[in-house]
């Protein structure tokens, strides 16, 4: 009873790492935009407050008995007084005129402390202004990447509520922000199986980009070169093509591993700018579209587009279905068939595997090919359901965020899609936090890097919150997929 305890706790702390992971990086995020805020700084440091009576506005103001109790009763260097219109820093030797007054001319204008002078408190003095300018630049940026990347909670309701009433017409507005980050994590779940994948069978598929390319690639040319077919022909035809041709491309490092031990983190590195190169010729000679000048292929047909469910800027549409189906069946050939347990057996012993009996070079092999078709299968998903045509340009950096995202989900298909999720409901809020907040996209970045350290080191996580280490982890059933398995040394 003690060990199944035990061993659920151990499950348990597994499940919530990531959650104090993501709730860590969240918190250290929060900490470096208050640094990088000139505004909580000044409100850290220098606050200002003007002498008046009447006092009326706690907010700029002074009462002067406050100011009397932490300040002198004349002027001093480093307030301000006003001349004229002007505000002007009292300082002991005047450098600049049209901003600073020396001491003894302030003086000569306000012998004592009272209205027109601006004195000014440290933190320690009045530390609720900065600790409440801390907190709404924080609230700030993050209420505008929630927004961003969900919505208004207020306007998706009364979307709804006028949509209940007949009128539609809000609805795309209040719900954009959500389909955009569904938009988004679409590519990431299929990047992020198949690095995923590949890492059940202990190999390292750093080739997700090129693969991605490739089935790219493949599919476009389905997708234009085949005219007058029925889209439950052709758009089946178009994704397949796209898996297959990213399956072909990581099943070369695969066979070079297995035949010659070659290792496949060189090897899929070398083969991305194979393809990044196959696809800059491509798209400048066989594949470019006619009577343009650009380095962008011709568009798909029309039977070869994924399905959109709305109209207008909505651009939600089936791929992200496909993503989750592929998910569900990663999930069912790792766990639940004879493929996957050989496939996880290589990963975990490959001499205990070909002790057993099984193919090493088989099992690596179809490894590769698999993880590579998954990234075959997000390229071919962007380009039937978003943007109908293969430009110059194509990857976002899926292929290399698919690595981490493969260690943010344990190496486990509902870990993976939740670890999907989160990065693009990040990616889709950004835009909207740097136009509101002034805070740069690249805190992103910073974030999702301060998740996978906290994933990759879960020692400082359970320093942190005094977690301490399960003493007995009982193996959880391999038939059900256990979270805790991760990625290969």
């Amino acid at each position: 009873m003690k060990r199944s305890t035990r061993a659920r706790r151990a499950h348990a702390q597994t499940i919530l790492l990531p959650l104090l992971a993501i709730v860590t990086a969240l918190i250290l995020g929060g900490i470096l935009i208050i640094v990088s805020d000139l505004q909580v700084i000044a409100a850290f440091t220098r606050i200002p407050r003007q002498v008046a009576r009447p006092f009326t506005d706690p907010a700029t103001q002074v009462s002067l008995e406050e100011a009397l109790w932490r300040h002198p009763n004349e002027v001093i260097v480093g307030d301000a007084v006003d001349v004229g219109n002007r505000s002007l820093r009292v300082v002991e030797e005047v450098t600049d005129d049209r901003n600073q007054i020396s001491l003894e001319e302030a003086r000569k204008l306000y012998p004592e402390l009272g209205p027109g002078v601006t004195i000014h408190y440290n933190f320690f003095q009045k530390p609720g202004v900065g600790l409440r300018a801390a907190w709404r630049s924080v609230s700030v940026a993050y209420s505008a990447l929630f927004e961003g990347s969900i919505g208004n909670p207020g306007r998706m309701v009364r979307a709804v509520a006028d949509w209940f009433r007949g009128d539609p017409s809000g609805l795309s507005a209040a719900f954009y922000p959500l389909s955009e980050s569904l938009v988004t994590s679409t590519p990431y779940i299929l990047t992020g199986l198949a690095v995923a994948l590949g890492f059940r069978a202990g190999l390292f598929n750093i080739g997700a980009e090129g693969q991605y390319f490739v089935g790219g690639l493949a599919s476009v040319f389905v997708g234009y070169s085949l005219k007058g077919l029925p889209i439950y022909v052709h758009l089946p035809l178009a994704l397949l093509a796209g898996m297959v041709g990213g399956g072909l491309w990581g099943a070369i490092p695969g066979l070079l591993k297995a035949k010659t031990g070659a290792h496949e983190v060189i090897n899929t590195i070398m083969m991305n700018y194979i393809a990044f190169a196959l696809s800059d010729w491509l798209l400048n000679g066989p594949m470019m579209r006619p009577g343009g000048y650009r380095p962008i292929s011709p568009e798909i047909e029309a039977s070869a587009r994924l399905p959109r469910f709305f109209g207008g800027d909505i651009r939600f549409h089936a791929g992200f279905f496909v993503a989750l189906a592929m998910a569900a069946l990663v999930y069912w050939l790792l766990f639940k068939t004879t493929i996957g347990f050989e496939l996880r057996t290589v990963g975990a012993n490959p001499h205990a595997a070909r002790y057993a009996g099984m193919s090493l070079t088989k099992n690596i092999v179809l490894a590769m090919f698999l993880s590579g078709g998954l990234a075959g299968m997000s390229g071919a998903n962007d380009i039937t359901g978003l943007i109908y045509y293969m430009p110059n340009a194509f990857s976002a950096g899926y292929g290399f965020d698919s690595i981490a995202l493969a260690l943010l989900g344990r190496s486990h298909p509902v870990g993976v899609v939740l670890a999907a999720l989160l990065f693009g409901t990040l990616r889709a809020g950004a835009t909207r936090m740097q136009s509101v907040a002034q805070i740069p996209i690249d805190i992103i970045s910073i974030l999702q890097a301060m998740i996978i350290i906290f994933i990759a080191a879960p020692e400082i996580i359970r320093a942190l919150y005094r977690l301490k280490r399960p003493r007995v982890q009982e193996p959880m059933p391999e038939s059900d997929g256990d979270l805790a398995e991760g990625a290969p040394a």
